[in-house]
């Protein structure tokens, strides 16, 4: 009889016990963004409060990431969720005036106007790799060409030196600056680490309505 009510309770605790609702461990998706693609985290924010989903921040393996461009090497699914020009910019007192193709390879070649102070990113940075893509055709940029860690740097610079000219993505394009030509249009993408199953799929595509 003991044996009996103590089978009962434990049917009683595991049938009364709540119930894991469907895809709850899918609801904590990891994702990371690069600096130029920062302000893309925001609608990605936006969709997942819509959908309910927690997101952790981690530059490790992230689930989505976003990014400008394709990398060099993409191995994983990739999908378009918006697109981003990217602009050679300057402070609003500059002499620098439009530039040509030819004359925005030779400012950065280190051939340009003298005076002006040429920044950069990191070879490896998404920006960077689309600017050498699109602009620099195998062309080294100056080795006398200043770095900046990222587009937030890169636009306190040329918001407050008069000489300087850099890379800004245009939604980074803000305060007393302006730019002198237009590198292009290029897709801002997620990269997924595997095919995109459940939420990871679901805010990919409110990312792409949106």
């Amino acid at each position: 009889m003991r044996k009996f009510l103590f089978l009962f309770s434990i049917f009683l605790f595991t049938s009364c016990a709540p119930t894991a609702q469907p895809g709850f461990q899918s609801g904590l998706i990891t994702v990371y963004s690069t600096p130029a693609a920062q302000p893309w985290m925001s609608d990605l924010y936006a969709c997942a409060n819509k959908l309910g989903v927690i997101l952790i921040v981690n530059a490790k393996s992230p689930q989505i990431y976003l990014r400008l461009g394709e990398p060099e090497t993409l191995l994983t699914p990739a999908y378009q969720i918006g697109e981003e020009e990217i602009l050679i910019v300057t402070h609003r007192e500059s002499t620098l005036q439009n530039l040509s193709m030819q004359a925005a390879q030779d400012l950065f070649a280190g051939r340009g106007t003298a005076g002006a102070q040429v920044w950069v990113y990191a070879s490896g940075v998404d920006v960077q790799i689309l600017f050498d893509q699109l602009v620099m055709k195998g062309r080294s940029v100056t080795s006398l060409a200043r770095m900046a860690a990222g587009p937030q740097e890169m636009s306190d610079v040329l918001n407050s030196e008069s000489n300087a000219v850099g890379i800004l993505p245009g939604r980074w394009k803000m305060g007393n600056v302006r730019d002198v030509y237009s590198v292009g249009v290029v897709p801002v993408l997620a990269i997924t680490n595997s095919e995109p199953q459940g939420v990871v799929g679901e805010l990919i595509s409110c990312m792409q309505n949106d």
